[in-house]
């Protein structure tokens, strides 16, 4: 594709040469300290002072500038997916999707020919916990990857697991609210999170999930990736069908126990951001093949649930998993802050032949995902380098917080930031195909799915898993829940009977256990007695 260059500005090729020739025709060499204005910086170890002893004088240009930057060096940390690793790679498309030409579904371009690359960049992610929180914890992994293809950046945001807490987007501040910190004693609380579990019976599946070993991946590498939401594809003639994502790790699958993740928390908590980088770093690849789920665009009164209901797994033997491509991380960030850190993704980031389904989740999502992008990076966010899409970009947007160049190209007059002109501003796109027009006849409304089945699935799941994984849950679910009041355990006994007999007798059995052990406080006793130790076991030391 032709590339376009912005008129009175340099592209990058050109103004590195130039610094180039400038360093070799002058004195200085490029491992030369400088301020962020160019200027040589002849002592970096004292401030400017008044005799040796000060005090300080304010021209201290260097020093200011120095600590000025320093103390603005932090954006503001993700709400949610706060601790995360990156890396870069490419996309490498079948041209096919199972066996039948991939244009039959979808008209994207990045997926039309066999052996198509395009460049990504992937941000694993843990979900709950802060920045520099271990990465043995229990929580969902973040798994959004941001394809650089020729119609501009596509992003496929999801998780390592395939559903989700809720269905509707107006409860997530709620759930994110509960399973953070209290806003009074800053620790995060299983009561406060059971106290809302108790009262969202659609998250009976994800909690089956999470608190099995399936809530600690062993790694990154290792880990699958969803998805989660239904989208849309969308073929030439405008037709459209509803499509999960699954990425499936060639790595194989591999899961902690509460115990082994204790165990490497004690010696490493940043295991999982070394085990991607040093796998990279040794040439040992990471790969995953694509695979998407797809179902016809209507409401497929046959099943016992709504397929836009993201609580859900669309079940593999009705829709098989065909694979579409295959990724592979290949190059290691080389600055975190940068690639990783300031690395955006939205649910909304999407190219032609992809599309939004009704998932309320998902629409949900694609203000809250961008928008919070805004507000940690700044209104120019997608100017940098790690989310600028790799084609020409031509808006008319200006300004704003960081803009450091205008999205105009050679031969458009810079004067006209608004459309439609004759005076030789931006014109619309041809359109690439038909477009995808749903039809709707229903009254606006406030009110759940129909089709909620909040619990057969959480049972199916339960019953799926192998006996070590059923007992590491049930060990899991009652230290958390043997911390919880009375009346917050007996609804939680009553929903994991809805969703098993064996689960919820198992569970109520535990807990009955831990109250004749410990009391009904036993876990919130242990971590009380780990307080005490800490202060009794801790050594004296003198003063200084």
């Amino acid at each position: 594709m032709e590339q376009h260059t912005r008129p009175n500005a340099m592209s990058n090729e050109n103004a590195e040469a130039k610094q180039s020739t400038m360093r070799s025709t002058g004195q200085e060499t490029s491992d030369i300290l400088t301020t962020r204005q160019g200027h040589p910086v002849y002592d970096n170890q004292n401030l400017r002072t008044v005799g040796n002893r000060g005090p300080a004088t304010l021209e201290n240009y260097h020093f200011l500038e120095k600590m000025s930057h320093f103390d603005r060096e932090r954006v503001p940390e993700r709400v949610v997916h706060a601790r995360g690793a990156g890396a870069h790679g490419v996309f490498e498309a079948y041209g096919t999707v199972g066996d039948q030409p991939i244009s039959r579904y979808t008209r994207a371009k990045l997926f039309q020919e066999k052996g198509k690359i395009t460049p990504l960049f992937v941000r694993f992610s843990t979900v709950i916990h802060g920045g520099h929180s271990p990465e043995t914890l229990r929580d969902p992994r973040g798994f959004a990857v941001k394809m650089y293809t020729e119609d501009g950046n596509w992003d496929l945001v999801g998780n390592n697991l395939k559903i989700f807490f809720i269905r509707d987007a107006l409860k997530f501040p709620d759930f994110i609210h509960a399973f953070k910190p209290d806003p009074v004693t800053n620790r995060q609380d299983p009561v406060r999170q059971f106290d809302f579990i108790s009262h969202t019976p659609e998250a009976m599946h994800m909690i089956t999930f999470l608190f099995s070993p399936w809530g600690i991946p062993a790694n990154y590498r290792q880990m699958q990736g969803s998805g989660v939401n239904t989208y849309k594809w969308v073929n030439q003639d405008g037709e459209a069908v509803l499509v999960k994502y699954h990425w499936e790790p060639l790595q194989g699958i591999k899961n902690l126990t509460t115990k082994e993740a204790q165990e490497i928390q004690a010696k490493n908590f940043n295991h999982a951001t070394q085990d991607l980088y040093e796998a990279i770093e040794r040439g040992d690849y990471p790969q995953w093949e694509l695979c998407v789920q797809i179902m016809s665009d209507d409401e497929h009164a046959e099943l016992d649930f709504d397929p836009l209901d993201d609580t859900k797994i669309w079940p593999k033997d009705q829709f098989p998993w065909l694979p579409v491509g295959r990724m592979t991380l290949n190059r290691n960030p080389v600055n975190y802050f940068a690639e990783v850190e300031q690395s955006a993704f939205g649910t909304g980031v999407l190219v032609d032949g992809l599309d939004f389904s009704d998932d309320k989740m998902l629409q949900g999502r694609t203000f809250s995902y961008s928008d919070t992008q805004r507000y940690r990076v700044g209104t120019n966010y997608l100017q940098l380098p790690i989310n600028a899409p790799r084609k020409h970009v031509a808006t008319n947007q200006r300004d704003g917080q960081m803009a450091y160049h205008q999205d105009i190209v050679e031969g458009v007059n810079p004067h006209v930031n608004y459309e439609p002109s004759s005076l030789g501003g931006l014109k619309e796109a041809e359109r690439p195909g038909t477009d995808h027009t749903p039809q709707y006849n229903a009254a606006l409304v406030r009110a759940k799915i129909d089709r909620q089945n909040n619990f057969k699935q959480a049972g199916e799941t339960y019953r799926g898993f192998e006996e070590w994984e059923r007992q590491e849950l049930i060990i899991n679910l009652v230290d958390a829940l043997s911390r919880c009041p009375t009346h917050i355990q007996d609804k939680m006994i009553e929903m994991f009977h809805a969703c098993d007999g064996d689960y919820g007798n198992r569970v109520q059995e535990g807990i009955r256990q831990a109250r004749t052990m410990e009391g009904t406080d036993g876990a919130a006793a242990e971590a009380d007695k780990a307080v005490k130790q800490a202060e009794e076991k801790g050594r004296e030391a003198k003063p200084y």
